[in-house]
């Protein structure tokens, strides 16, 4: 399945500070662009984007973007689109 799932809670602090994806870098031993970040959450969704972090933003209620400098990396509807996303059958 997935090889980790982090709780923000680990951090000691809550997203969109930068000391949460930061965990995600440090616990997987890999470079941020090497992560897949999903999130229904535009706000955390921006800044794990702007940590470096690909991004997929689940908006599930067809909601329009908010300003927000840059962009996911794919937007899906559903949850059920993301196993074809990360190449999981």
């Amino acid at each position: 399945m997935f090889d980790a799932v982090l709780s923000v809670e680990e951090a000691g602090v809550y997203k969109p500070h930068p000391r949460v994806y930061q965990l995600a870098v440090d616990r997987l031993g890999v470079p941020a662009p090497a992560i897949s970040f999903q999130s229904s959450n535009a706000w955390d969704a921006w800044a794990a984007s702007a940590f470096g972090m690909r991004v997929v933003w689940c908006n599930r209620y067809g909601q329009r973007r908010e300003r927000l400098p840059g962009n996911p990396d794919r937007e899906i509807k559903s949850l059920d689109e993301l196993p074809a996303i990360v190449g999981m059958p």
